[in-house]
């Protein structure tokens, strides 16, 4: 959207490597100043990450929003920020894209996500990869409820090596989408992304689809940065986001979203 006069009213941000440098584990103040220049003018902004409710509401926090929403889990969670409470929930039963994930990647180890509480596990992750607490589990209690967000992470691995060994496969019924900063496939109940879950908001809140912004930097941002009217991707981000945005930033670590924003916002 090249319009001088125009200016976006809902401003959708991911979290890791675009309001946050995963290097230094916090969003700077440049950037934190610009996303509060967006909300004095009175447009909407609404994180969206892959994280879960756990795993967002420090950002809120660092990020002292009070109101609106945030996407989790992918969109497959929809948050009110004031209350942090899920306004609605999506899953999926997962049974069949474990089985999957066992047999293309040997030592996978999941993580099931338990709705504001933390994780069912059937191996311990890192502390600082997951939110919460974290329940042993065998794949088969995994398989035997819906959820709306599953983790594999492939232990030993590079982010590279798993996005070759999963090159062409379609999972069954479910969306998935892999990180490039960590050996992980992010599995979310079939049709639903940050996109799909932002067009369902951005009609509710009544907002114009040619008012619509968003930023990301990774595979699960893509669906977003199509779906805006103007897409930003972080210029860290792999070639395949940046094929998906309309204008490539400055990388997370030089601040790149406060100066894309700061063209609107200032």
């Amino acid at each position: 959207m090249t319009d001088a006069a125009w200016k976006p009213r809902l401003i959708a941000l991911d979290v890791d490597g675009t309001l946050l440098d995963p290097d230094t584990g916090r969003i700077s103040a440049s950037v934190k100043a610009a996303v509060h220049r967006v909300l004095a003018d009175g447009s909407r902004v609404v994180v969206s990450t892959g994280r879960t409710v756990l795993g967002v509401s420090p950002v809120l926090d660092e990020l002292e929003l009070t109101s609106g929403f945030a996407l989790c889990s992918n969109g497959a969670v929809l948050l009110d920020v004031a209350s942090r409470e899920a306004v609605s929930v999506e899953t999926f039963h997962p049974a069949p894209v474990l089985a999957e994930l066992v047999d293309r990647l040997p030592g996978v180890v999941f993580a099931a996500e338990d709705l504001g509480t933390g994780n069912r596990v059937t191996a311990e992750f890192p502390p600082h990869q997951l939110e919460g607490a974290q329940r042993p589990a065998t794949v088969d209690e995994l398989a035997a409820a819906p959820v709306p967000r599953l983790i594999a992470s492939w232990p030993g691995h590079q982010p590279d090596e798993l996005a070759v060994r999963l090159a062409g496969v379609e999972l069954p019924s479910c969306t998935y989408t892999l990180d490039h900063y960590e050996p992980w496939v992010t599995v979310t109940p079939e049709g639903v992304t940050k996109g799909s879950a932002l067009e369902k908001l951005r009609a509710e809140l009544g907002v114009l689809s040619s008012d619509t912004f968003a930023a990301g930097d990774g595979d699960n941002d893509v669906e977003m940065l199509r779906w805006a009217a103007h897409g930003v991707a972080m210029g860290q981000g792999p070639a395949a986001v940046h094929a998906a945005a309309d204008e490539v930033a400055l990388p997370v670590a030089e601040d790149g979203l406060a100066k894309a924003l700061g063209r609107w916002f200032r």
